[in-house]
């Protein structure tokens, strides 16, 4: 008489765990990046208002604006996203949108600064992202900026 087999043997079992446990320490890390790098494009967007108005008092005045008020943006601290805490005009038309603390924002760029310099490109505006005065990590930065 012959015996039929049914299910899984143990081992079959524990080698179907430990394939889905390696995929897991592989795929969590990727996904909390991946996070974080979506996070920081909200503040891509949020400087967007910014820099139209940065770009708008450069061409009406020639010389760049050192505070929301001058550039005609709302106070630094109501310009503000789920992620991103504040959005400022600083010296030299720099912007600067900070990151929400660890209970909003993802705990790799909480507090983290992100930034974008202007430059004078002979009638144009040429946005830098990837300046000195930017705390966030280059791989969380949006694709255009690294």
């Amino acid at each position: 008489m012959k015996k039929k087999m049914q299910g899984f043997t143990l081992i079959e079992l524990m080698i179907v765990v430990a394939i889905i446990a390696i995929l897991a320490a592989i795929a969590l890390p990727a996904y909390q990046d991946y996070v974080a790098r979506a996070q920081v494009s909200e503040a891509m967007s949020l400087s967007s208002g910014a820099r139209t108005a940065v770009a708008e008092y450069a061409a009406d005045r020639g010389a760049w604006p050192t505070t929301n008020a001058e550039a005609g943006l709302s106070p630094e601290g109501s310009i503000t996203g789920r992620y991103v805490r504040q959005v400022a005009v600083g010296a030299n038309g720099v912007i600067s949108a900070t990151m929400a603390g660890a209970g909003s924002a993802s705990s790799k760029i909480a507090g983290d600064v992100f930034s974008l310099t202007p430059s004078d490109a002979g009638g144009s505006i040429r946005w830098a992202c990837n300046t000195a005065t930017t705390t966030v990590e280059d791989k969380y930065l949006p694709s255009s900026c690294r």
